[in-house]
């Protein structure tokens, strides 16, 4: 099985609408903007931090689907196939700029563990940490670092955390497999919390 044909299927809404694309009616591609471009430009907002590069990155997205609509073969969900496309085009635009700070390496944010299994260094606890934070403020410092994250981490990060989409459909949109998403989305999840602790620790 593909990557693409692990999300679930067309609903009658998508598959009306690609009907419509691939027979070259007129409104059919300003209603697939206005359908999902809301929800596309808020993961590129995500992703890049930036509204002028998120922008351009929707743009060119939707730019590339259109051309490939006609080997879209309907496996997927529509929405899952464009998310797949813009994820590819906001990485794409991060590598051109190169404006992004040099992400971490993911692997020297793991936490080390004791011959006992618990972690070397816990840490404060979050929960009282989190007491003492407005939500406002706590969002900020989360997304501050979840930008420090590598692509690969911060996609499904943003994805599954934030989102909400399912493993499945997160495996559809970065084309993997569901058990790869568990193991990234677990190590990401393992170096945000390392990035994150000297921000509670200030408060303890």
């Amino acid at each position: 099985m593909t990557a693409e044909g692990m999300g679930p299927a067309l609903t009658d809404q998508e598959s009306h609408l690609l009907h419509q694309l691939l027979s070259g009616e007129d409104k059919a591609f300003e209603t697939l903007v206005k359908t999902f471009g809301g929800r596309m430009l808020a993961t590129a907002r995500r992703l890049l931090g930036n509204e002028e590069d998120a922008r351009e990155a929707v743009q060119d997205a939707f730019l590339s689907s259109f051309k490939a609509i006609p080997r879209f073969k309907g496996d997927s969900r529509l929405s899952t196939w464009l998310h797949r496309i813009l994820i590819n085009a906001a990485l794409m635009k991060e590598r051109r700029q190169q404006s992004r700070p040099t992400p971490v390496q993911i692997n020297d944010l793991l936490p080390t563990f004791l011959p006992d299994g618990h972690r070397a260094d816990p840490g404060p606890e979050w929960r009282q940490m989190e007491n003492e934070l407005t939500r406002a403020d706590l969002r900020k410092i989360v997304r501050a670092q979840i930008d420090r994250l590598p692509a690969e981490a911060r996609a499904v990060l943003i994805l599954r955390d934030i989102e909400g989409l399912s493993t499945e459909e997160t495996a559809s949109i970065l084309e993997t497999t569901p058990n790869s998403i568990k193991v990234r989305l677990h190590r990401a999840r393992q170096a945000l919390r390392t990035l994150l602790d000297p921000h509670f620790r200030r408060l303890s």
